[in-house]
């Protein structure tokens, strides 16, 4: 574990030392202050509850892509500077090397939701919300960021370049999206299959709503689980090459 320690120390001063961090970071930011204000809020008067789901509802989007975005550099920017190779034949085990990349990037988004913590908390000026609704929207856009992560660590992995771990890792995210309409026109039993792997509707929604389901939080597990596991595969199979 003091591998994984070092490489995530080192991931996330990374984020810190480059001016990218910085703009991936302002862009998120303002973009889920837009959304809330002109979205969430709305014009008319509404329920607490109601703004609150609204803010978990366009932040979601928002923090997807801010994961995209902070994934594309974590193996493929290796790749790219040639640094991979020091990093292949250091003692340093490759499942280390993911999970380490992934854990400090994943600090770092977290940081960057949290920091949207005002806006909820600005509902409190006119109306009032539940602490339980509050934690479990935070607990859903965490998991849901974070394995929208994981699925960008496998993205970086296979794409040669960040423009292509970008790409790459957008379509396996969009996919995974688009999963929730093919279930709503297809039979059974392809659309239970469909519905059990969407991404967002049926895993995030009854977070957004306040509402915390095992069944949801293993989900996510799972699929952060498969696809670094699926990463480290990819990072292996280039020391047979």
């Amino acid at each position: 574990m003091n591998n994984v320690k070092l490489v995530a120390l080192r991931e996330l001063g990374a984020y810190f030392r480059a001016m990218s961090g910085y703009v991936i970071a302002g862009v998120y930011l303002l973009s889920v202050g837009i959304l809330f204000h002109a979205f969430a809020m709305g014009d008319g008067e509404r329920r607490s509850a109601e703004v609150l789901y609204g803010f978990f509802f366009y932040s979601s989007g928002a923090s997807m892509i801010c994961s995209v975005a902070l994934s594309m550099r974590l193996v493929a920017e290796e790749k790219q500077t040639g640094t991979i190779v020091l990093l292949a034949s250091s003692p340093v085990r490759d499942r280390d090397i993911i999970l380490g990349k992934y854990l400090g990037a994943l600090a770092f988004l977290w940081l960057l939701i949290l920091g949207t913590l005002y806006l909820p908390l600005m509902i409190l000026v006119n109306g009032k919300i539940s602490f339980g609704h509050l934690v479990a929207g935070y607990l859903g856009l965490m998991l849901l960021s974070g394995t929208t992560l994981a699925i960008g660590t496998f993205g970086s992995a296979l794409g040669k370049n960040q423009v292509m771990a970008v790409i790459i890792s957008t379509v396996l995210v969009a996919i995974m999206l688009v999963a929730w309409i093919l279930a709503r026109v297809t039979e059974r039993p392809f659309n239970e299959f469909f519905v059990s792997i969407a991404l967002f509707h049926k895993h995030f929604t009854p977070f957004a709503k306040g509402v915390i389901h095992l069944r949801d939080v293993v989900y996510y597990f799972a699929v952060i689980y498969f696809a670094l596991f699926a990463a480290t595969r990819v990072l292996e199979a280039r020391r047979w090459r």
